[in-house]
């Protein structure tokens, strides 16, 4: 039982964080920024990726050892839609790690390195796909809570 609670704070701690980093990126990443602000966007992106892949590890040792069990998640489609949405965010997040990492060498070469407007707009686009594929995530997630999808 003790298990299973931990399992889900840090499920839920996690989640939470990853969807700060998102929106802080999105807040971020503007057409003004500099070489300084890319480097700490690029910094984000790397966190980003880290608690993306932890979300994972801790999500699905509370489906293989917390108390609903596999049993519970594995035969429902709100689960799978859930992991599909998870992992809409995580193609999404492709194209905007490239071009951070494109911009993060750029500014590696002078401080006066400014984005192009074109590469911010789209960048942030992809980001708010992004945010929507997220909330997503959560809807399934409180539809499963309620039993929703057995």
């Amino acid at each position: 039982m003790l298990t299973d609670l931990l399992l889900a704070i840090a499920h839920h701690v996690l989640i939470f964080a990853l969807f700060g980093l998102l929106v802080t990126e999105m807040v971020t990443i503007r057409p003004t920024m500099g070489a300084s602000a890319v480097r700490t966007v690029a910094k984000l992106d790397i966190a980003f990726g880290i608690v993306a892949a932890l979300v994972l590890i801790v999500g699905f040792c509370r489906v293989f050892f917390g108390i609903k069990g596999a049993g519970f998640y594995l035969p429902n489609p709100l689960f799978w839609a859930k992991i599909a949405s998870f992992a809409a965010v995580g193609l999404l997040s492709i194209p905007p790690t490239l071009q951070i990492l494109r911009w993060r060498r750029a500014a590696g070469e002078g401080d006066d390195f400014r984005p192009a407007a074109g590469e911010v707009k789209t960048v942030r686009r992809f980001m708010h796909y992004e945010g929507m594929a997220f909330v997503a995530i959560l809807v399934f997630a409180a539809l499963m809570a309620r039993g929703y999808g057995l």
